[in-house]
């Protein structure tokens, strides 16, 4: 068996807010629009993952979040720029609520040098709200379609 290297980790947030899902729509010049869930890539100075989050959700937001759960896994080839590092990127998912978010300190690389734009969008966290956007990764979409009640228990009171 042959294992990959793992040469990128990512740390998403599936952000809810009361019944909404909060997505960024990306529109590309050339490239039909598509949505993300806010996150993305580790950075050495993120001590956790968890930490990693924080930081992508207050720069791509300007948010702060709560109530943090590990809530799905996606691993994807990966072929770095300019031909760099082959390998793996893992993402990984955080299911989380939104405690705030103040659109007006977003900050970092999306903001300051933009590829296309970054919108924030509110869909309804139920199948049609899901089915109503171009959500990436399809794996995402595929899981959150089937287990919409899973990721809502998941901040159960009880699980402890």
């Amino acid at each position: 068996m042959t294992v990959r290297p793992v040469v990128k980790r990512t740390a998403r947030a599936v952000l809810l807010d009361g019944d909404d899902l909060i997505l960024i729509k990306r529109t590309k010049p050339g490239v039909d629009p598509y949505w993300v869930t806010p996150g993305g890539g580790v950075e050495p100075g993120d001590a956790t993952l968890v930490d990693a989050l924080r930081r992508e959700v207050h720069e791509e937001l300007g948010a702060t979040i709560t109530d943090v759960v590990p809530c799905f896994l996606d691993t994807v080839e990966h072929i770095g720029v300019d031909g760099g590092a082959t390998g793996v990127k893992v993402q990984f998912f955080f299911v989380c609520r939104l405690e705030s978010m103040d659109a007006s300190l977003r900050h970092g690389p999306e903001m300051e040098e933009p590829s296309g734009e970054y919108e924030i969008v509110r869909v309804p966290f139920t199948r049609v709200g899901i089915a109503s956007v171009h959500l990436v990764p399809v794996s995402l979409r595929h899981y959150l379609d089937a287990n919409i009640e899973g990721v809502r228990a998941l901040h159960a009171a009880d699980l402890g």
